[in-house]
């Protein structure tokens, strides 16, 4: 007898996002339930769309959280296990091939959490990186800062958005870092810093085929806004221009050579000053942050997270058809505010299309026809946001909520 009941996923996150996700498969008719932090239980999720939260404590370990999402599996037949958030994603992984549901296991997600393995794969495959080397052997480091020079970006090989980087600017600086390090330092790469604009390619993929892609220039390059402050912007890349292509068919090749079968990617790539030339930077398997997605529903009418939601739930089993897309232009401006809720309606732009609302930042989301436009406006909206808004402060060495 074929098996009707209704197709039960068990959403993971430690960060509250994935709400749109959450509520897609609920409209698909599925069983949704979620585990996430205790501190989040009461953090605005779309209640009407869970059949049930569960909680556990912040850092969990891996075999305490195989024995709750085991226990929750007594009385929950869970057909699906998905990470929302890019942290939970190895822990995700190794729950799967334990309790032996279909998905990413540890093997291949280590090509979108591990920056060592997803450049080493990369490497081989004759795609250009920055020259690196492992955390490990002190004759291979010696050697690599003799032959590479400095300055070089020491690296976690699994977190994101510039948490816990250290810019090397000589030898003798990395040693007492790594002392610092001690019994960690192997879970870090040395990467030569290749100064360069840095874009990044926002896909969806299913059975293997990239179906959708979006590149995108950032105005500075993350590294720079999270270490030394500054306006946060991202916009389209104009059709047709020689760098979207080139992107295009690198994210391709980078998805074909990590084995990416379906969902969600959100890949980088740096465009050097001295040569011209692409380097691969990073890849994950998941929504992109900061806005991101927001910018992309706002230039294409594609939601990202209802996108993955439809290609979890089919899960291969039925072919996906994505969706009509527009071809406007679109960006997000976001900066630190000093005030706790910043005050943007003096910014009144009718290419303005959304107002983010977060405590102590102040963000715009921008649509319009033609790219020359939404530059012209994230050039004078980041003048005003320094002006009016902007604080820093010091990028963290963990993530946080």
């Amino acid at each position: 007898m074929p098996d009707e009941r209704p197709l039960t996923i068990l959403c993971v996150t430690s960060y509250e996002k994935g709400q749109e996700f959450i509520r897609t498969c609920k409209g698909m008719g599925c069983r949704v339930l979620l585990l996430t932090v205790e501190k989040l239980k009461e953090a605005d999720w779309p209640r009407e769309s869970l059949d049930g939260i569960f909680t556990m404590p912040e850092e969990l370990p891996l075999q305490g959280l195989i024995y709750s999402v085991s226990y929750i599996a007594r009385s929950q037949r869970i057909d699906r296990i998905v990470a929302l958030d890019e942290f939970d994603m190895e822990n995700v992984s190794a729950l799967r091939e334990h309790l032996r549901i279909p998905g990413m296991g540890l093997t291949t997600v280590r090509y979108f959490r591990d920056k060592l393995a997803m450049r080493a794969r990369a490497q081989e495959a004759g795609i250009r990186v920055p020259e690196f080397a492992h955390v490990l052997n002190y004759d291979n480091l010696r050697e690599y800062m003799a032959r590479v020079p400095a300055p070089w970006l020491l690296k976690p090989r699994s977190q994101a958005s510039g948490i816990g980087m250290k810019k090397i600017h000589s030898a003798d600086e990395l040693w007492p870092w790594l002392d610092q390090l001690g019994d960690q330092q192997s879970f870090y790469l040395l990467e030569h810093f290749v100064p360069g604009t840095v874009y990044h390619v926002d896909s969806i993929a299913a059975e293997r085929d990239v179906v959708f892609a979006e590149a995108h220039t950032y105005g500075t390059p993350p590294l720079t806004t999270s270490h030394q402050g500054g306006v946060f912007t991202t916009s389209t890349l104009p059709n047709g221009s020689p760098e979207r292509a080139e992107l295009l068919n690198l994210n391709r090749r980078v998805l074909s050579e990590l084995g990416f079968v379906r969902g969600v990617t959100h890949a980088e790539f740096l465009k050097a000053d001295a040569d011209g030339k692409f380097y691969f930077i990073e890849v994950a398997a998941r929504v992109g942050g900061a806005y991101i997605s927001d910018v992309i529903e706002a230039a294409t009418g594609i939601n990202l997270w209802r996108e993955w939601a439809r290609l979890e739930v089919g899960a291969g089993k039925e072919r996906y058809q994505l969706p009509p897309q527009r071809r406007d232009y679109a960006a997000v401006i976001l900066s630190l505010a000093r005030q706790e809720h910043p005050d943007t309606s003096g910014y009144k732009d009718p290419e303005i299309v959304q107002r983010i609302s977060k405590y102590h930042h102040a963000g715009l989301i921008l649509k319009a026809a033609k790219a020359e436009r939404i530059q012209e406006l994230i050039t004078r909206y980041s003048a005003r946001f320094q002006q009016d808004f902007l604080a820093t402060q010091p990028v963290p060495d963990r993530p946080s909520n």
